[in-house]
């Protein structure tokens, strides 16, 4: 799966979870999960789970404590699907 592909998933599983779709609308790899998209940090472990689920990987601790900006996620990712 392309870099691509991925983070246009990461922004389909972030939608739900953030207050002003809005935010998402000029999403980059470098926007922050917590900050710029005011997710909280519960939410943002249902994130993780939601990723485990749809790119069928696990995300363990660690690497979910890296996880800061979409493009932590989709590099974790890129590197679990590989």
């Amino acid at each position: 799966m392309e870099e691509k592909e991925i983070l246009q998933e990461m922004v389909n599983i972030l939608k739900p979870y953030i207050k002003d779709p809005a935010l998402l609308d000029n999403a980059t790899k470098e926007t922050h999960i917590l900050d710029d998209l005011k997710v909280n940090s519960a939410r943002l472990v249902d994130i993780i789970i939601k990723c485990e689920d749809v790119f069928d990987i696990e995300i363990d601790d660690d690497d979910a404590d890296k996880i800061r900006t979409i493009g932590d996620a989709v590099e974790i990712i890129q590197n679990k699907l590989s």
